[in-house]
C-alpha cells in the first residue's frame, strides 16, 4: 500500500477509534479534498442530528478523543469550524520520496483486482471516424489506461456493426459506384455511401435490393457475408489508422455477426422468452420492460424474423459477462434510453450488468474549421489542422531548430492537446474543443504539463553532466522545509489515490487534474527553490525531489496517453 493510502488508512483508523470511544457509530467518515489539510472530514456534518449538538462542539469533541498511532504517519489533527483536518509528518514525506525512487516507473500501480472488458468508439464503419466520436475514444482508452494502474487486467474492445442497414448500403455501393483508391479507405467509404443513399432516396425501388441483402446476411448468405466483411474491412483500416494518430489502442475487435452465426442471438431470444417478458405485437417480438420504469417495449425480432441491433448487443453483452468481472460500456448521451433498457433485460435474466458511461458530446467553436460544403469534419481533418498549427507554435518558441526536431515536438503537442482538452472536462458535462486554447503553452494544459516533465529531466541531465550520479543521490528529509518542496511532496504521494477514485468512479477527469496541479505545484518548486545553485547535501535532496517529479509527471502522461517528452 502506498503512502498516501496508508495515511489514509491511520486517519480512518483513529477517527474511527474516537466515535467508538464518544459511543458513536457512523460508516461514512466523510473524507474529502481541502485546500486546508492533507485529509479532511465533514463527519461532524452528519452526526449533529444524531448528537443534538453544533457540528463544531462534535469536531471538537472528537478531536480531542483522537489518539495518534507511535511510529504512523499523522503529524497532527486540527479543527476549523465542523471540520477535522489531519496532516502527514515528515515520516510519510521521507517514505514517499524513498517509494517513488524505488518502484520508478511501477509506482503506484497495484496488482491482481480482476479482468474488465471496456468497450469504446465502436463506430458504424460506413465512414471515417468524425470529430463527435473522439470523445468515446478518448475517454475509452484514458479509462483503460487507468484501470491498469488500478491493478485490473483490461481487455479494450471495439464492437464492429458489421450486419447493420447502413452496412449493407456500403456493400451494396461498391458493386454500384467506383471506389477511390487514391483516397484514404474510410473517407472513400463515405463518398460511396453518400451517393448510394442519394440513389435510394430517388429511385425507391431500389430499396428492396437492401432488404433482400439484409435477409440474406441474417440467414448466412456466404456470399453476402463476404461482401459486407470486405465493405467493413476497407473502412476499419482508415478508422484503425485515425486511432493510431490519437494514440488510441484495441485489444480485440468483436463483430457483431459473429453472435449471429454462433446461435447466441437465438439463445438469447429463447431465454427472454423463458422470462414471461416477451410479447408479440403486429408480427414482432417485443420485451416488456415497464416494471423497470421503461413504458416503451424494446423489440428484439423484426416481423419478417431478422434480429435487430439491439439483439445481437445483447447477446454481446452476455458473452462479455462471463468472460469478465466488469463491464464497461462508453456511449455517447443518445444511447441512455436504449442502453437502460439493455442493462434492464441483462437484470431479468440474472446476469451481470455493464457499467455505463454516458458523455455528452463535444463540439468546435463557431468557425474555426471550413466544414467542405456542410459535411461533417471528420477527425483527420481536425488532427492535420492541429498539427499545422502545433508547428507554428513550436517555430515561434524554438526557431532555432531543425525541421525534424519541429515536425515531432509540433506532433506529440498536438495530439497531447486533443487528448488533454478532451478528458479534461467531466464526461457527462458538453464540451466545445477550440484548438487555439489546447495548444496555448501559457495556459495549464497539455503542453504546459509536457513542458515540465522536459524541464525536470533537463535539470536531472544538467547534473549528470556536472558529475553527478542521479542513481546514487540521497536525500535528507529535514533539509526540505520550504512549502514549495513539502507541497510538491504531498502533492507527488497523491497519485496512487487519484487513480483509485478515477478507477472507482470511473471519471478521468480526475486524473487530468491532477496532472494540472502536480506541474503547477513542480514549477512553483523550481520558480522559488534553487536546485543546481544549492549546497551540496541541500542540492542532493533537491535533486531527489525533482527526479521524483519527472517520474511521476512521467506515469501521469503515459496514464494520459500523451507522450513525456526530454526536450520541446
Amino acid at each position: 500500500m502506498t503512502m498516501f493510502l496508508q495515511f489514509k488508512s491511520q486517519v480512518s483508523q483513529a477517527l474511527t477509534s474516537a466515535l467508538e470511544a464518544n459511543s458513536l457509530k457512523i460508516t461514512e467518515l466523510s473524507f474529502e479534498e481541502s485546500i486546508h489539510a492533507d485529509i479532511a472530514s465533514s463527519v461532524a456534518f452528519r452526526l449533529a442530528p444524531l448528537c443534538r449538538k453544533s457540528p463544531k462542539d462534535i469536531a471538537e469533541m472528537l478531536a480531542g478523543s483522537i489518539e495518534l498511532p507511535e511510529d504512523g504517519l499523522i503529524d497532527r489533527v486540527e479543527t476549523v469550524g465542523p471540520y477535522l483536518n489531519f496532516f502527514a509528518n515528515p515520516t510519510f514525506l521521507d517514505r514517499t520520496l524513498s517509494d517513488i525512487r524505488a518502484q520508478g516507473p511501477n509506482y503506484g500501480i497495484r496488482t491482481g483486482r480482476g479482468k474488465v472488458i471496456l468497450e469504446h468508439t465502436s463506430a458504424n464503419p460506413n465512414g471515417p471516424l468524425h470529430v463527435g466520436h473522439i470523445r468515446n475514444s478518448i475517454i475509452g482508452d484514458t479509462l483503460a489506461r487507468i484501470l491498469k494502474k488500478a491493478g485490473y487486467e483490461v481487455e479494450t474492445q471495439y464492437y464492429i456493426n458489421d450486419m447493420g442497414r447502413q452496412i449493407a448500403i456500403v456493400s451494396w455501393a461498391l458493386g454500384h459506384f467506383d471506389f477511390d483508391t487514391s483516397k484514404k479507405s474510410d473517407h472513400a467509404i463515405a463518398d460511396i455511401y453518400i451517393k448510394a443513399n442519394r440513389v435510394l432516396n430517388d429511385e425507391p425501388d431500389k430499396v428492396a435490393e437492401i432488404d433482400a441483402l439484409m435477409q440474406r446476411i441474417e440467414h448466412g448468405d456466404p456470399d453476402v457475408a463476404e461482401r459486407f466483411k470486405h465493405a467493413v474491412d476497407r473502412a476499419m483500416e482508415g478508422i484503425k489508422h485515425t486511432l493510431e494518430r490519437l494514440n488510441v489502442h484495441h485489444d480485440s475487435f468483436a463483430w457483431e455477426s459473429t453472435y449471429v452465426r454462433n446461435s447466441d442471438v437465438s439463445t438469447t431470444i429463447d431465454r427472454i422468452k423463458d422470462t414471461g417478458r416477451a410479447v408479440v405485437d403486429d408480427g414482432a417480438l417485443m420485451v416488456d420492460l415497464t416494471d423497470y420504469g421503461f413504458e416503451k417495449k424494446l423489440v428484439i425480432q423484426r416481423s419478417d424474423g431478422t434480429s435487430l441491433y439491439t439483439t445481437r448487443d445483447l447477446a454481446y453483452h452476455l458473452w462479455k459477462a462471463g468472460h469478465c468481472d466488469r463491464m464497461i460500456d462508453v456511449l455517447g448521451a443518445d444511447h441512455k434510453l436504449i442502453s437502460g433498457q439493455l442493462k434492464a433485460v441483462l437484470n431479468a435474466l440474472g446476469e451481470n450488468e455493464p457499467e455505463i458511461v454516458i458523455f455528452e458530446f463535444v463540439s468546435l467553436p463557431e468557425g474555426s474549421m471550413s466544414t467542405r460544403r456542410g459535411k461533417f469534419i471528420s477527425t483527420d481533418e481536425l488532427l492535420d489542422q492541429i498539427d499545422t498549427q502545433a508547428l507554428v507554435e513550436v517555430e515561434k518558441r524554438r526557431p532555432d531548430t531543425d525541421d525534424d526536431f519541429k515536425r515531432n515536438v509540433a506532433n506529440f503537442v498536438g495530439i497531447g492537446a486533443v487528448r488533454y482538452d478532451v478528458v479534461k472536462v467531466s464526461p457527462e458535462k458538453s464540451t466545445i474543443f477550440d484548438w487555439r486554447e489546447a495548444l496555448d503553452f501559457e495556459k495549464q494544459g497539455a503542453p504546459f504539463i509536457q513542458y515540465s516533465h522536459a524541464r525536470a529531466y533537463s535539470i536531472m541531465a544538467n547534473a549528470e553532466e556536472s558529475g553527478i550520479n542521479p542513481a546514487a543521490l540521497e536525500h535528507d528529509i529535514s533539509v526540505l522545509v520550504e512549502d514549495q518542496e513539502i507541497e510538491l511532496i504531498k502533492n507527488l504521494a497523491r497519485f496512487p489515490a487519484v487513480i483509485d477514485s478515477a478507477a472507482s468512479d470511473l471519471k478521468p477527469h480526475h486524473l487530468a487534474t491532477y496532472a494540472r496541479e502536480l506541474a503547477d505545484s513542480f514549477n512553483q518548486f523550481y520558480r522559488y527553490v534553487p536546485v543546481l545553485n544549492a549546497e551540496a547535501p541541500l542540492r542532493d535532496s533537491r535533486l531527489v525531489l525533482v527526479d521524483s517529479a519527472r517520474i511521476v509527471l512521467a506515469i501521469v502522461l503515459d496514464t494520459l496517453g500523451i507522450y513525456a517528452p526530454k526536450n520541446m
